[in-house]
């Protein structure tokens, strides 16, 4: 899932900084995990393509690129965007 979301992120928003960390083991406990261990990932990244748009917009592009993934099994995205 860590390469897809990358290729993806890559692909769409050609981004000058991307680090990509699974913390599924964070949360096994929780709700929408599973034995995968591919549930729950932080998303770093710095791209031209999201500077000056509002934090809210620029993470409704990322959920948008990723709406597959977030559809078969992709639970939840920490998102950080530098500037």
């Amino acid at each position: 899932m860590k390469e897809i979301i990358e290729k993806k992120l890559e692909k769409s928003l050609s981004p000058s900084y991307l680090k990509i960390t699974n913390n599924s083991h964070l949360h096994q406990n929780h709700s929408g995990h599973n034995k995968s261990g591919q549930t729950h990932f932080k998303i770093e990244i710095k791209s031209h393509k999201l500077d000056n748009l509002p934090r809210i917009n620029c993470h409704r592009m990322i959920n948008k690129i990723l709406q597959n993934e977030l559809n078969d099994g992709l639970h939840a995205l920490e998102i950080k965007i530098l500037h």
